[in-house]
């Protein structure tokens, strides 16, 4: 997982502590005669507390991501729970007094060196090192607030998706499970009223991913905040492709205008191509419908396989489609 090695971030006050700690026990038990100990004694003070200080603020900005490089689902993701603005604003300045805290020790081990007093200079030192890492207390606090949110996301793999979308009831919960062969993991989303069900399943040696957002794309766009919109957006980043399932019976409570209503939204919200299926075919009241393009039954298996296999041959066409449309860009800059 890809947050799964962010470290907790220390406070202002533990980083503090835990360098100055160091520093006097580093000279603990050591006998300091005449000037040039003393010089070498605080000179040594101050680079250990100044080098503990230094590391621990590039370690916790090495274990943040690169956002660049973040997979664009994740991106979306983490600006919607934490702001990645404000993630490289927090990481910017902790690198910032990494730096600082560095060349302000060299600074001053040679003040140490020339002073008739070298303890004041050391002491001095110390307060510019505590005041440098006070002044960032505010981003470390936020970096790991983020942090503890990050590590809770569920881990969405980056391969091929099916994303299952439709009104409560359809049979979304039903077909992932056949599909799948077992029960898929259910992991909690912040941005959903429910948990995300992820299941996998292999053919011919590429595994695909199946995803359903219940809470999410199970009801009108006006019913949605701005978080579930924006996750909306960070979904239509993925590999993927959408099976919307429609319940022709009415059974699961929605009347057919609202089902098809609801599939005009997701069509207009999603830049991925859409596989509209109707499910409960095994039911006596079930109809066909004109948008419809396979009938399944998630209860007998009737036609699962059929529209998986549609749905597979749906993603190699996006992803031929997608180079095409790459090379193309490639050739189209060498012109010019």
């Amino acid at each position: 997982m890809i947050f799964e090695k962010i470290h907790t971030v220390p406070t202002s006050e533990e980083l503090i502590n835990k360098s100055f700690r160091r520093a006097s026990r580093a000279m603990s038990g050591k006998t300091i005669d005449g000037r040039d100990s003393r010089i070498s004694a605080n000179e040594s003070m101050l680079l250990t507390a100044a080098n503990i200080l230094s590391d621990n603020l590039a370690n916790i900005v090495r274990r943040f991501p690169t956002f660049e490089n973040l997979p664009r689902f994740y991106y979306e993701i983490t600006d919607i729970l934490v702001g990645v603005d404000q993630l490289r604003m927090s990481l910017g300045s902790v690198e910032w007094a990494s730096q600082k805290i560095h060349g302000l020790a060299r600074s001053y081990v040679g003040k140490i060196r020339v002073a008739d007093n070298p303890d004041t200079v050391r002491k001095e030192a110390f307060g510019r090192l505590a005041s440098i890492i006070k002044s960032i207390n505010k981003d470390l606090l936020f970096l790991n607030k983020a942090r503890n949110i990050l590590r809770k996301l569920p881990e969405v793999q980056d391969e091929p998706t099916l994303v299952v979308a439709g009104y409560p009831n359809v049979g979304k919960s039903s077909f992932v499970s056949k599909v799948t062969g077992a029960t898929p993991e259910v992991a909690s989303y912040p941005f959903t009223t429910k948990g995300v069900s992820i299941g996998h399943f292999t053919r011919e040696g590429v595994r695909y991913q199946v995803m359903d957002t219940p809470g999410l794309l199970d009801r009108p766009m006006s019913e949605r905040n701005d978080i579930e919109r924006q996750a909306i957006t960070a979904i239509s980043y993925l590999d993927a492709v959408v099976m919307f399932i429609m319940d022709p019976s009415e059974s699961c409570g929605y009347e057919i205008k609202d089902q098809r209503h609801l599939l005009e939204e997701i069509k207009e919200n999603f830049d991925l191509p859409v596989l509209v299926v109707s499910n409960k075919a095994d039911r006596p009241e079930f109809q066909k419908l004109e948008e419809v393009e396979m009938n399944i039954s998630a209860i007998t298996g009737e036609g699962i396989e059929e529209v998986v296999e549609r749905l597979v041959g749906m993603i190699e066409e996006k992803r031929l489609q997608s180079l095409e449309e790459s090379e193309e860009e490639s050739d189209e800059g060498s012109i010019l």
